[in-house]
């Protein structure tokens, strides 16, 4: 794929991904998460085995060819002996946590065409990706055909834990300053709508609607949102894999946005690594590093 200087495109997110708002101001109690995430399960499970995609039209095409679309159909009439989406998906779990403290275990389901090649981003990255998003109906209520940047730690939640399951391609500059990109990641992601928009109605996307999204992931940048010289993902302290969860010094702002992580006023990346060595400096010994350390001096 051709694509113009993607490197200076403006990063931003779309509405369809990051907004919370409720388009329906009619308040109604929500449905617990232990009610709702069985009955999501059971729909995406009837449609990953009722359905297909067509993955006959991508077994003889050249492996720098991506000019298949991904398409989706029923398993009904003439293609009701094709191979189901089901047995050909993998499955992630996460945990989501209610008030109160009750905590359910949901699942995504991805479905690798391919790949990619180069590393996986991780969930607070940043990624260039192209999507189509659909309800389980085939109502498209969003896409983009041309990638665009987005700020994993901005995304739905589905789509944030799904995209680092892929890898990102190769690409070249052309003689005419475009960049041409091949064996990146493709697939399909299937959300339940707890890791979407949940109870809440966004323009065509009804409440508790499981989602379907097709990706390309082209490429991907490690991100330090606050730089403060650690990479985001690196500032997962409790080492659950997410560091959107991690603030040291309770001032409600995580470590990864925070360019003073134990609040003491010295700035992180002031006492972080000083002598350059690749290890957390620790002034006073005690185990803990000093952008860490309220009290290492």
């Amino acid at each position: 794929m051709i694509l113009k200087k993607f490197f200076f495109i403006i990063g931003f997110i779309f509405v369809l991904f990051s907004s919370c708002k409720d388009d329906d101001d009619t308040q109604e109690s929500v449905i617990p998460l232990e009610t709702q995430t069985p009955i999501d399960d059971e729909a995406l499970v009837a449609y990953l085995k009722s359905h297909f995609y067509n993955y006959e039209d991508f077994e003889d095409v050249p492996e720098d060819d991506y000019d298949v679309e991904i398409k989706l159909d029923s398993l009904t009439g003439d293609n009701s002996s094709k191979t189901s989406l089901w047995e050909q998906i993998e499955t992630k779990t996460i945990d989501l946590e209610e008030q109160g403290g009750n905590v359910v275990a949901t699942k995504l389901y991805v479905l690798k065409i391919r790949e990619g090649v180069k590393d996986n981003p991780s969930i607070v990255d940043s990624t260039f990706v192209s999507y189509q998003g659909t309800l389980l109906d085939g109502t498209v209520f969003d896409g983009r055909s041309n990638p665009v940047w987005f700020d994993l730690s901005n995304v739905i939640r589905g789509f944030r834990e799904a995209i680092p399951l892929f890898s990102g391609g190769s690409y070249s500059i052309q003689n005419d300053g475009t960049y041409s990109f091949k064996d990146y990641g493709q697939g399909i992601i299937f959300l339940p709508s707890s890791l979407g928009y949940y109870s809440s109605n966004q323009n065509l996307i009804p409440s508790y609607s499981p989602l379907i999204f097709t990706i390309s992931l082209y490429t991907s940048n490690p991100a330090d949102h606050d730089s403060d010289g650690i990479l985001s993902i690196d500032e997962d302290i409790d080492g659950d894999g997410n560091p959107l969860n991690d603030d040291s010094d309770a001032d409600n702002t995580p470590n990864m946005y925070d360019d003073d992580d134990d609040g003491d006023g010295v700035k992180t990346i002031d006492e972080y690594d000083l002598n350059k060595d690749g290890i957390p400096d620790d002034s006073d010994g005690d185990g803990i590093p000093n952008h860490l350390d309220g009290d290492s001096a």
